[in-house]
């Protein structure tokens, strides 16, 4: 199933959207979170009628398969932005809150980069990354196509590198085009950075998730690079930067996690 039919939204009112959290995009069951923040993302979207340039969610329980809806209110809407904020729900629970400001990118301004594209090797001659669980491999992983640097991904058999970070390519299965809504689910794809701590490799389940979309992506792969700083007193903070084939920055996020268990 493609990116843009498992996100598929149906308005059935004004503000107001059925869609389906569809199985196969989850790990051990609960709807992967950037998949689940796609979805509502796609409602508010629709409703907004501009793409989205920064988006905060707030995961409020675990998302399983089956039947959702998303509520959208526009808080405001101006000459070059606008605000709006949305509730997805399942089984009339409330399970994901976001708020988000849409607008067009406006290019040819001002631009200073203090830092490039993490270095990796060739997306053509990196292998795919195994599960980052122990078990069968997750079929979210058939959805999606990542592949670690392999100074990162250690911890899959017991070695990390004991640094936080998780470096390597997304792309979206059957080279299906990458848009503003999938990066949220790029950004919240990788294995979590804290695996290469040391700390027991297991659920980090996301508290709260901010994408900034800072470009549409050119086509093929994404150049991706995730880091945790500071991991104390049950929590965790994830930062990520997602660079396009031609160089260009075109994600960053920034999540609080409970530490796994």
């Amino acid at each position: 199933m493609h990116f843009a039919t498992a996100t598929a939204v149906h308005p059935v009112g004004e503000g107001r959207f059925d869609a389906t959290v569809h199985p196969g995009w989850d790990i051990g069951g609960n709807a992967n979170g950037g998949y689940l923040m796609a979805i509502a993302v796609r409602a508010m979207t629709d409703t907004i009628g501009r793409p989205p340039l920064t988006v905060t969610g707030h995961y409020l329980r675990p998302a399983p398969a089956g039947e959702c809806e998303i509520e959208v209110t526009t808080i405001r809407s101006g000459r070059r932005l606008a605000t709006a904020s949305a509730t997805l729900t399942i089984d009339g629970k409330a399970t994901l809150t976001l708020l988000a400001t849409f607008g067009e990118q406006t290019p040819g301004g001002p631009s200073r980069q203090m830092s490039g594209p993490v270095d990796l090797p060739p997306f053509e001659e990196s292998a795919a990354a195994p599960s980052a669980l122990k078990g069968p491999r997750p079929e979210l992983m058939n959805r999606i196509d990542i592949r670690m640097h392999p100074e990162d991904s250690g911890f899959r058999r017991g070695a990390p590198s004991g640094t936080a970070q998780v470096r390597g390519w997304f792309a979206l299965a059957g080279e299906e085009p990458i848009d503003a809504i999938a990066l949220m689910l790029a950004a919240d794809a990788f294995p979590p950075p804290v695996f290469n701590s040391g700390l027991p490799v297991a659920w980090a389940p996301t508290v709260e998730l901010t994408v900034h979309v800072r470009g549409v992506p050119a086509r093929g792969p994404l150049r991706c690079a995730f880091r945790s700083r500071f991991i104390h007193d049950g929590l965790l903070d994830e930062e990520g930067e997602i660079w396009d084939s031609a160089g260009a920055l075109v994600c960053q996020s920034r999540q609080l996690a409970l530490t796994p268990r």
